[in-house]
């Protein structure tokens, strides 16, 4: 299967931008609109939440699809979903896990109060509340649309893209590792968001599957949604009744002796 070497600059970010917007919008004004007539705001609804992703999600890869992947390559937007041997999976899913125990350490340490951080997390907190508040509504958001569209999205069409056009690969996987966290829009899901893209990218550039990384993401959002649906948080550490710092060292060790196998060990690669 020929896959598009497309490239990612300015008209990606226009593409996507534009793409996940104006169907949002769009879909916004319908829901206006419907107030006025019969006075129903399906805006907070399970119903509109759902709906509202899913656009916003297609729009923008169906922009970058047909306004940058075929004009530049002639082909439809495709991606490698090679799965891979036993071994690769019992080295990412512990260093991915290590990593999101290092990520809680590391958004522990950023307030949760005062004038600015108060507001903004009061302001985090209620959103949360509105994603948990229907379980069935939350697995379908976080474990299976999220990962898949925002895979495709970072990793398949971002960090491809920058390597694409000669970035080095550990530049474009920061980069969009970045890009994943600011789109999340706080400062508490930033630090995650940044250092499980790096794990995610890294995961990808390694074996070139996408799956993977799907997979990947869809267990970290599956941990958390557990966590927040049985412990009522999303923290292992309350969980497990033990202090932040002893699931960093934990973290830290899972991690580095995960990726140091599957970095320096592992010779597995899934030719594109």
């Amino acid at each position: 299967m020929k896959l598009p070497q497309y490239t990612f600059d300015w008209r990606g970010i226009l593409a996507l931008f534009t793409g996940g917007f104006l169907p949002v919008f769009i879909l916004s004004a319908a829901n206006v609109a419907l107030m006025f007539l019969d006075g129903n705001n399906l805006q907070y609804s399970d119903f509109f939440l759902v709906v509202s992703n899913l656009v916003m999600w297609l729009g923008a890869i169906m922009a970058f699809d047909y306004f940058v992947c075929r004009p530049q390559t002639g082909l439809k937007l495709n991606f490698n979903m090679s799965p891979t041997n036993a071994g690769t999976y019992l080295l990412i899913f512990p260093m991915m896990l290590g990593m999101m125990f290092v990520a809680e350490f590391i958004t522990s340490l950023i307030p949760v109060s005062g004038r600015v951080f108060g507001k903004l997390y009061e302001y985090f907190s209620q959103m949360m509340d509105q994603l948990t508040r229907t379980p069935s509504t939350m697995i379908l958001l976080t474990v299976i649309m999220a990962p898949l569209f925002e895979e495709i999205v970072f990793r398949g069409i971002i960090q491809r893209g920058l390597m694409n056009g000669g970035m080095k690969p550990m530049t474009a996987i920061w980069t969009a590792a970045v890009i994943f966290g600011i789109v999340h829009g706080n400062p508490w899901q930033f630090v995650g968001a940044v250092l499980l893209g790096f794990v995610l990218g890294t995961v990808y550039y390694r074996t070139h599957s996408l799956l993977l990384s799907i997979f990947l993401h869809a267990f970290n959002n599956l941990c958390s949604s557990l966590l927040m649906m049985y412990a009522g948080s999303e923290s292992f550490a309350d969980l497990f009744h033990l202090p932040e710092w002893i699931l960093f060292v934990a973290g830290s060790l899972i991690f580095a002796v995960c990726y140091y196998f599957f970095i320096l060990r592992n010779k597995v690669y899934y030719a594109e």
